[in-house]
Formats: C-alpha cells, structure tokens, sequence
C-alpha cells in the first residue's frame, strides 16, 4: 500500500510538472510549426529591455549595509540595497521604464533617498545621468528621469486581478548582477504589519530577491509588471523566500502623481475601518466576510456626504472588489484630493453604490456629553458600565459608556473587551450612556455587535454565546 501510494504521489506530481511546462510552453511558441520547449526566455527577452540598473551616490555611511532584509520582530526601516562604506558612498539598485518616451522610470524610494548623483545603466550597456522626479517615503516609491532614445518601456499589468499561487518573475539587478531573473508564485496579498511604511498591503512572493532588486519589475507570466519589488523578510545575507513587492496598481497612481507635481497630495475619504470577518458579516446581515468594515465617519466628509454610515462594509472601489481594510487604506491614499470614486456598499437591506469626491482632510469630531453609571446584562453580564466624565482622555471625542470593570468568565471578554474601552454603539445604534448601552443589548441572546473606542481608534466586536 505504502509502495502504491508513493507511485501515485510521483505521477501526481510528474502531471502537474508537465502542465505547467505546457502552459508556459504554450505562451511562448514561435509558431504552431515548431515544437512547444518550456521556456520563459521569450517572455523575458521582451521584459528585460525594460528593466534598468541604478547606481546612486551621495549617502554617507560608515558601515556596511545591505538591509534590503527584514528582521522578524524588529523595529524595521528601509535603507540603502547595498552600500559601500566611506563617506562617499555607492549603492545599487534597479527601476523600471514606464515611459519611454520622455525617460521616466519607476524605482523604490530608499534606492534614491539622499543620492547627490544618480546613473542609470539600460540593458543594453549604455549609461545615463538621471534626475530625481519625485519620491513617497509613504510607499516607498520613486520616480527618476534620464534622456534616452530607442528606450523599451514596460506593459503594465492588474495587480488587482492576482491570486495567491499565481507564477510570477522578479527581475532586477541583485549585487549589482544586471538582468536577473527568479521564478516563483504569489504567496500572500496584501500584506502589511511589516513596520517598512505607513502605506502598506504588499504582495508576498517566494521569487528569490535579495539587495539591488529593489525597485525592480514583478511580471506576470504574459510579461505584464504587477508589483515593484521593495523587501525580503530574513536574515542578513540570506534569502529565505519571503519577499514584498508594492502592487502595480498603486505605484501607478503614486507614479501619476510625482509625475505631474513631483509631490503626492493624498485625498481622504473620511471614514476609520477595519477587517471585515464571518462574525461581523453574520451580526451586520450582509452576505461575504470581506471588505472593509466602517466604523467611524467623519462628520462633514466626503463619506458623510456620500451617505456612509458605520457598519456599511466597502466592498469594491470603482468596481475593483476590497479584500479588506489595509487595501482600501491604500488604494484611498493613493488618489489625489478632488478624485471622485464609485463605492460599492454591504447593508442588511442590500447593496448600495454611491460616489464620494474625496478631500485633502478630515473635519473634527463633534463635541460630547455624559451621564452616570449602570451593570451590564445579558450578553454584557459581569460588565460594569460608567459614565464617560472629563478626565477621560476620549472626552470631547465620543459618547459612549466606558467599561469600568468585566470579569475574565464573561462572554465580553472572551469577545477581546477590557477595562477602559468606550461603548459607542449597540447593533449599529448610537449609544451615549450606560443606560442606552444596557437597554439596546437586551433584545441580543445570541450575537451582540458593539462599537468600541479604543486608544483614540474605533472597532467593532462581536459579543456572542
């Protein structure tokens, strides 16, 4: 038996070999005469021409350093992909053509930052002084200028559209070893949590890269760029197969940007969210647990004024689905004040779509007021709520009932609550008082969705049996 299973792995395994060797085989032919060889050479041979070395100088450093790597579980900073130590100093990198025509080239911020000279070397050979067009240390992304005729420019691809096991290539210049290239897949999506920048949500892939790819081309297999390689998470001087790439659809809109006015104007939406989850889908009646889950608006914002409300779940921006929170952060922050977007929305009643002009900022938050103090009951028994008074640090910015003590056994703190948080809302009704908080919980046996504000951010929790 063990023998037979052993068998069947290997043809198992020797079927899906061949079928990816077809598939690759297959996009590549040079004509329907020839027989298929399974190659990406083709694909390549028409990326690699788009893709360019960056030497930069200026950036002073007294050691070596080649952190395009990660620590896990430390404080984590982007610099340079390989520097030499002295006080003039050289690093390496890689960038992308966008626009051949007038020069432009896509690369990553920390390539660039503090560089007094900056040269960039096509495939070819040829070597070009370049400029500095802009750069957003929010997303690590820059883009750079050189004069140049005969340039091949890149296809740009959908990051939007990719999934988790998709074949992807990275290409770049890693230790300054011009047109490289890796083979791997799409390991994660919207990755973030990482502590590299304020904007995050980056492809994970396990094609190998390591110092001076940074800035280069993620490609599809059709040879369309879906993300620009940024990081690796490991140890120093080694690749363990967890790298990051800024989706392609975002550093398009920050390249938009830089180029037009060298700067990024980010728009605001108005809103707070977070993960949707099954849980929150089942309390808000609506039919998927992604997207992102709204838990506070702005008063007078762009989302107000759209007819958001707290515990509408975003499910797609200008018909693009939302996997979740992070994603919608970025591709929100990415836009320019004035943009107008089309939202699709998840209620109990049904879908909603609606469009929001987004603006450079949000308004304050209205003032409050508070009462006095009352024991939870039901869902929230062993829970003591008290009045929200003035030596509160969330005074004039909510209304609610602060949990002034909850017992480990109780069904709110299984549900994650604690000494401290702020009861904003009942099942997505407003609640002011501790009184309001009780009364609109009583109607809940099974499932209770609460408001909550929390060190100056709100979320919700589901209370349940």
């Amino acid at each position: 038996m063990a023998g037979s299973n052993f068998l069947d792995g290997l043809r198992s395994m020797a079927f899906v070999i061949g079928a990816l060797g077809l598939a690759i085989g297959s996009l590549e032919a040079a004509d329907a005469g020839q027989s298929v060889t399974p190659s990406l050479a083709p694909m390549l041979s028409r990326v690699i021409p788009t893709v360019v070395s960056i030497s930069v100088r200026g950036k002073s450093s007294d050691e070596q350093d080649d952190t395009l790597y990660l620590t896990p579980g430390a404080q984590n900073k982007l610099s340079p992909s390989d520097t030499v130590a002295g006080q003039i100093s050289e690093t390496a990198g890689t960038g992308v053509i966008t626009d051949a025509r007038n020069g432009y080239i896509l690369t990553n911020n920390h390539v660039i930052e503090g560089a007094t000279s900056i040269k960039v070397t096509i495939a070819s050979g040829e070597s070009y002084d370049a400029i500095a067009v802009g750069a957003d240390a929010q997303t690590d992304l820059a883009v750079i200028r050189i004069r140049a005729v005969g340039l091949s420019q890149a296809v740009l691809g959908d990051s939007a559209s990719l999934k988790v096991g998709d074949y992807v290539v990275a290409i770049g210049t890693p230790y300054g070893l011009g047109k490289s290239a890796t083979f791997g897949i799409v390991s994660a999506l919207d990755r973030s949590g990482l502590g590299l920048v304020s904007e995050e949500g980056f492809i994970q892939t396990d094609a190998s890269l390591n110092p001076g790819n940074s800035g280069g081309a993620l490609v599809n297999l059709e040879g369309k760029v879906v993300g620009i390689n940024t990081a690796i998470l490991g140890p120093s001087g080694a690749n363990i197969g967890i790298g990051f790439a800024v989706p392609i659809n975002t550093a398009s809109a920050i390249m938009r940007q830089l180029v037009a006015q060298g700067e990024i104007r980010r728009g605001q939406l108005g809103v707070q969210v977070q993960d949707n989850s099954a849980d929150f889908a089942k309390a808000l009646g609506v039919s998927t647990s992604t997207g992102a889950l709204v838990n506070e608006v702005r008063p007078q914002s762009p989302a107000a004024k759209a007819g958001i409300v707290v515990g509408d779940v975003i499910a797609a921006l200008d018909e693009v689905p939302i996997s979740g929170s992070t994603q919608l952060r970025a591709r929100i922050s990415a836009l320019a004040p004035e943009t107008v977007v089309e939202l699709t929305l998840l209620r109990r009643s049904g879908n909603v779509e609606v469009e929001a002009t987004l603006a450079a900022a949000a308004a304050a938050e209205p003032p409050v007021e508070t009462v006095d103090y009352v024991e939870g009951k039901g869902l929230l028994d062993l829970v003591t709520l008290q009045t929200l008074d003035a030596a509160s640090e969330a005074f004039g910015k909510v209304q609610g009932a602060v949990i002034s003590s909850i017992s480990d056994n109780s069904p709110a703190a299984a549900a994650g609550l604690q000494p401290g948080d702020i009861v904003t809302s009942v099942n997505q009704t407003n609640a002011t008082t501790p009184e309001m908080v009780v009364e609109l919980s009583k109607a809940s046996t099974d499932l209770l969705l609460l408001g909550i504000f929390r060190d100056g951010h709100r979320s919700f929790f589901v209370v349940k049996r």
